[in-house]
């Protein structure tokens, strides 16, 4: 990898507030993090292994589905932050920290610095040590997609199947109700 392609992949992903990552399962899923010492860290719910799956709170962004395991890789996009489209593709290798490392203590501080709306900031470490599980990603090669090298084919995909709905049309009888309040005012 060129020094050029690693200040790429950096400068994206320090800007960038979302990264898009694929791993060997499924579709590539949207995702939050930081970078740190070198690579994309982030934090998240669940497993591929059975069991019970962590974070029963759902309190934090799904890895389930992904395929991402210690030692195993993954691809990671990145857009561009002044036109939004995709600027770079990645292959990384996936380093999972283990809790009471020195590794997974800097990462979380990091990623807790990040982390918007946390309900439980006080025990918000104790909380992902316990449920969540925290991957690095380490660039591993040189892109597979930059600003000189994008597939001539549309990448566009299908949503992911979700419980959420779109807006349905308004009842007929609201804007006659919210008019009648208008008036009231006005007197």
């Amino acid at each position: 990898m060129t020094a050029l392609d690693q200040a790429l992949i950096e400068e994206t992903a320090k800007k960038s507030a979302l990264l898009w990552v694929r791993g060997p399962q499924g579709p590539a899923r949207a995702l939050w993090h930081v970078w740190h010492e070198g690579a994309v860290c982030l934090v998240g719910r669940g497993s591929d292994t059975p069991g019970p799956d962590a974070d029963p709170g759902r309190t934090e962004q799904p890895l389930v589905g992904l395929g991402l395991t210690d030692g195993g890789t993954a691809t990671v996009t990145a857009r561009s932050k002044d036109k939004g489209g995709r600027l770079v593709a990645w292959p990384a290798r996936v380093v999972e920290l283990r809790p009471g490392t020195e590794a997974w203590q800097a990462a979380t501080e990091e990623l807790k610095g990040k982390r918007l709306n946390a309900p439980d900031s006080g025990t918000l470490l104790e909380r992902w040590s316990r449920d969540c599980r925290v991957l690095r990603l380490e660039p591993a090669g040189a892109p597979v997609q930059a600003p000189d090298r994008m597939p001539d084919t549309p990448q566009a995909a299908p949503p992911l199947p979700s419980p959420a709905t779109t807006r349905r049309p308004a009842p007929a009888g609201l804007p006659k109700l919210l008019l009648r309040g208008r008036r009231g005012k006005r007197r």
